[in-house]
């Protein structure tokens, strides 16, 4: 996720980074600007058309259509910063329920109980690890995280990672109470935060694996582009040549838009501007290794 002060305006004029929209459409942009000079050389030098003739009242259709247009972009950008949110919030609960599975075994073990420390250790942000990785469909490296070889042997990486990270830490855990060394009341206690990891990672599925319906970004596409087609038709008459980098502008608007909301509507890939889950994951580790 980038990084930055949202009170500077000036050199936000100046900056480009990886994931500007400006640098993915340059050429589509000069090719519209291109376009766009070509259909106004074609109506008032080769074809001598003047503004009495019946493409004046184009504009008129333009503003019709700009309006519904700038209400179907503003739905698209909202329901992608919604499901951006969502998956911040879900990643934000996930740090809080480690955390507090992590303050309650503390208190709860004894602290000569070492190994058990160790192995929650280990084990709490492995799973925030292998949920990244599960939602950006890569292998999951569990040995990072210092696991115990017989645990490590334990996790089938063809099988749904976190699902296993989470049934191997409630097996301990009713290890622990068939020990007697946690009690009933405390078994419940500890329950919350251990249901609560499968119920984050369900939550971030539900929006990796529900995208925009494919109909509404394809009607969305197509709409844009037959409305900035069809502006130097009306405009070349008042505008002559300038409607070519004006027209590229528009374009610029209405196409970053929808690219803004592609990036941010799968909120756990690897883009600038998705949700630091490689960051996240890191300060779980940390954390817990202070709190155990």
């Amino acid at each position: 996720m980038i990084s930055y002060n949202p009170k500077e305006w000036f050199s936000f004029l100046f900056r480009f980074h990886r994931a500007d929209t400006f640098r993915k459409l340059f050429w589509l942009i000069l090719a519209i600007c291109a376009y766009s000079a070509l259909v106004t050389f074609f109506e008032l030098r080769v074809f001598g058309l003047t503004a009495e003739s019946h493409l004046k009242n184009i504009p008129l259709i333009h503003g019709l259509l700009g309006f519904v247009i700038s209400l179907l972009l503003v739905f698209r950008t909202n329901t992608a910063y919604d499901r951006w949110w969502e998956g911040r919030k879900q990643w934000g609960a996930l740090v809080n329920n480690s955390r507090n599975l992590a303050i309650k075994l503390a208190a709860i073990l004894e602290k000569e109980a070492a190994e058990d420390r160790q192995f929650f250790r280990n084990t709490i942000p492995a799973y925030a690890a292998a949920l990244r990785d599960h939602l950006r469909d890569e292998t999951t490296r569990i040995e990072l995280f210092d696991l115990q070889p017989a645990l490590a042997e334990q996790i089938d990486h063809k099988k749904h990672v976190p699902n296993q990270i989470a049934g191997i830490m409630m097996q301990r855990v009713m290890q622990l109470h068939k020990a007697g060394r946690i009690s009933g009341d405390q078994l419940i206690i500890l329950n919350g935060e251990l249901q609560s990891f499968t119920e984050v990672c369900g939550a971030c599925e539900r929006i990796k694996n529900t995208p925009i319906p494919f109909s509404y970004t394809v009607f969305i596409k197509k709409f844009v582009f037959f409305y900035v087609m069809t502006l130097p038709f009306g405009y070349a008459f008042s505008l002559g040549y300038l409607v070519a980098p004006l027209v590229g502008f528009v374009f610029y608007v209405l196409a970053s838009l929808e690219l803004i909301a592609e990036e941010i509507e799968d909120p756990f890939g690897g883009d600038p501007n998705d949700v630091p889950t490689e960051k996240i994951a890191g300060n779980i580790q940390r954390h817990i290794h202070e709190l155990l």
